[in-house]
């Protein structure tokens, strides 16, 4: 499968860059993520389908606001009644250049409050992949700058949550724990902004 790394920011083209510069299903690409052509695209939204803010504003835009209600009517079916930061659904768009949406959400709500000390752009990434795996219709998929706009986390962050989230995923680096310290540890260096302890 060929993941196509999509954005605008020069640090986060740069952090990309430094993180997936081995991977060669991984392409990165300077310019507007809608515009491309690929078998799927990815909205990083929230857990409710909302699509009128930042990137999922201009994925709508492109595919037409029925899209944001068809997300949301699914979601709303769903036992959850939302789709939960690390899960992912797929939707047909109708676009002929992008057949498929992933809706892979980066915050429950829209909010710029603790995600940038968060792992939810490693979370995302993980689901998205799961889902773009495991669905042969799709062999591309471009992949915006997770958590990088409203949630405001640092592009060498996102970058690297995205990478490790590839490397389970795709490379299939499972990841090992013996202890709950190891476990930790691993959690820690997702995001080292991230508070273990409060006390």
């Amino acid at each position: 499968m060929k993941i196509i790394l999509a954005g605008l920011d020069a640090k986060l083209l740069n952090a990309w860059t430094e993180f997936f510069c081995d991977e060669d299903n991984v392409s990165i690409h300077q310019g507007d993520i809608t515009q491309l052509e690929c078998d799927a695209v990815v909205s990083p939204a929230n857990s409710f389908g909302f699509m009128d803010g930042g990137l999922d504003n201009a994925l709508s835009e492109r595919f037409g606001w029925d899209l944001e209600k068809r997300l949301q009517k699914i979601i709303q079916e769903l036992p959850e009644g939302e789709l939960l930061v690390g899960q992912a659904l797929i939707l047909e768009t109708g676009d002929t250049k992008i057949p498929f949406l992933i809706s892979a959400p980066t915050m429950r709500v829209p909010t710029n409050f603790n995600i940038d000390t968060s792992i939810n752009a490693y979370l995302a990434m993980k689901a998205l992949l799961i889902k773009a795996k495991h669905d042969p219709r799709i062999n591309s998929v471009a992949v915006p700058g997770l958590c990088t706009g409203v949630g405001r986390m640092l592009p060498q962050i996102a970058a690297r949550q995205m990478h490790i989230a590839y490397k389970e995923i795709i490379r299939g680096e499972r990841m090992k724990f013996s202890t709950f310290g190891e476990s930790q540890k691993y959690h820690w260096n997702i995001n080292q902004l991230s508070m273990i302890w409060t006390h």
